[in-house]
C-alpha cells in the first residue's frame, strides 16, 4: 500500500470514528478539544483532518446533523427533480466530481435471477464507515454499508437479491467503482438489477444533486406514479446502490427523514456531509466548469 493510500484509509478511519461521536445518543453538541481528545489527538490536528474533508469546523458539522437542518433543506433546497435534470448535472452542482454509466439488466436477464453471472465483492473503507462493493463484468451491482448489523449480515442482505448468481470474493471488480464514488476520481459504471418501475424511480434519484433532497411525493410524480407512494417508498428502500443512488437524498414531505437501509444515522451523515461540501462549494472561489456527468439507460 504506498503512502497515499496508507494516509486516505488513517483520515477515513479518523472521519468514521468522530462522526459516531458527533451523532451519538442524547444530541449533545462535543466540543472541540472533547472530540479531539476521544481521538487521541491535538485539536488543531483534528480541525484541520476533519475540515479538509468535511469542507467545514467540526462545530458547523454538526449543525448540519440535526433534523432542523433536514428540514431546512427540504423547504431551502428541495429540488423538482425537472429543475435537478436540467441545472444540476453541471458545474459546480453537478452530480457527481466522475462519469456514471448507467446499464440495467434485460428482462430476461432478470427473470434469471442473476443466474450465469459472477459477481465479485470486496470490503472497503469508506467515510461512512465499511462498504461492501459488488460488481460484475459490466459495472457495480451494489454497494452497501457493513458497520451496523455486520459483514456477514450485510454480505446475506445483497446477496439475497441476485439467489442464482455466483460470489467470488475478489475486490479488485468494485475497487475502482467504489474509488470513484468516494475519491471523486475516475469512472463508476452501474450494473442495476431491479423490476422496470424500481429502475425508473433510481434513475429518478440520481437526478437529485448532492446537497439538494427530494420527497417520496416528487419521485412518485416523475415517475408518473404519483398515488403510489408505497411502492415508490419500496422501490428507495430496494436501492442495491447505497450513496451513488443518492436514496438518502428522499425525505418526507414534512421534513422528517423518513427511513434508510443503512440506518438513519448514516443518512443524517451523509446530508450533513453533502450539504457541508455543497456550502463550502458556494463560498469558494468560482471554478472552471467540469464536463457534463453522462448517465445512460440501456434496457432492451
Amino acid at each position: 500500500m504506498d503512502e497515499h493510500a496508507t494516509e486516505h484509509r488513517y483520515h477515513y478511519r479518523v472521519m468514521e470514528r468522530a462522526i459516531a461521536l458527533i451523532d451519538a445518543p442524547g444530541g449533545r453538541q462535543c466540543s472541540l478539544d472533547e472530540l479531539a481528545a476521544a481521538l487521541g489527538m491535538s485539536g488543531a490536528h483534528f480541525q484541520r483532518i476533519f475540515s479538509q474533508w468535511v469542507g467545514v469546523s467540526p462545530k458547523r458539522y454538526q449543525q448540519y446533523l440535526t433534523l432542523d437542518h433536514a428540514r431546512t433543506l427540504l423547504r431551502e433546497r428541495f429540488s423538482t427533480l425537472e429543475t435537478a435534470h436540467e441545472a444540476g448535472l453541471s458545474g459546480q452542482a453537478r452530480l457527481h466530481d466522475l462519469f456514471l454509466r448507467w446499464e440495467a439488466m434485460t428482462p430476461g436477464e432478470y427473470a434469471r435471477r442473476g443466474d450465469g453471472l459472477v459477481l465479485r465483492y470486496g470490503w472497503f473503507d469508506t467515510p461512512f464507515g465499511t462498504a461492501l462493493g459488488i460488481a460484475s463484468a459490466r459495472g457495480l451491482t451494489g454497494l452497501a454499508f457493513a458497520e451496523d448489523d455486520g459483514r456477514e449480515a450485510c454480505l446475506s442482505d445483497m446477496a439475497r437479491r441476485w439467489p442464482q448468481a455466483e460470489l467470488r470474493a475478489d475486490p479488485s471488480a468494485a475497487a475502482p467503482h467504489v474509488a470513484a464514488a468516494f475519491a471523486r476520481k475516475g469512472r463508476a459504471q452501474l450494473h442495476l438489477i431491479g423490476t422496470p418501475f424500481q429502475i425508473k424511480v433510481w434513475e429518478a434519484l440520481l437526478h437529485v444533486p448532492s446537497g439538494h433532497v427530494t420527497s417520496y411525493g416528487a419521485i412518485g410524480a416523475r415517475v408518473r406514479a404519483p398515488k403510489a407512494a408505497r411502492a415508490v417508498g419500496a422501490a428507495v428502500g430496494r436501492n442495491p446502490i447505497g450513496f451513488l443512488i443518492p436514496c438518502h437524498r428522499c425525505l418526507r414531505g414534512a421534513g422528517g427523514l423518513g427511513g434508510y437501509h443503512w440506518g438513519l444515522a448514516r443518512k443524517r451523515a451523509m446530508l450533513a456531509w453533502e450539504a457541508a461540501r455543497h456550502d463550502g462549494a458556494a463560498e469558494a472561489p468560482a471554478l472552471a466548469p467540469h464536463s457534463v456527468s453522462e448517465v445512460q439507460r440501456n434496457v432492451k
